[in-house]
């Protein structure tokens, strides 16, 4: 399971903890480019933190594929 389905679940399964919280708050940043305090991540226990750090990885690996997605998008329109 890839981490944000994982933080997907643990957020719907508990959403009032204060880690749900605070992924959904990094999810957020992530998607609107609001700030984050990354101290907020040492706060997780190890396995939530993981978590969080692999959604870091997740997004900014979709992001790539979005910026290639675009970028084969304009070159057919050529």
């Amino acid at each position: 399971m890839n981490a944000i389905k994982k933080s997907r679940k643990l957020i719907e399964a508990n959403p009032a903890t204060d880690t749900a919280k605070t992924l959904a708050r990094l999810v957020r940043a992530l998607e609107s480019d609001e700030k984050f305090e990354l101290g907020d991540l040492y706060k997780l226990d190890y396995e939530t933190f993981a978590i969080a750090i692999d959604v870091l990885k997740e997004w900014r690996l979709d992001r790539y594929y979005m910026g290639k997605a675009k970028l084969l998008d304009i070159s057919v329109q050529m």
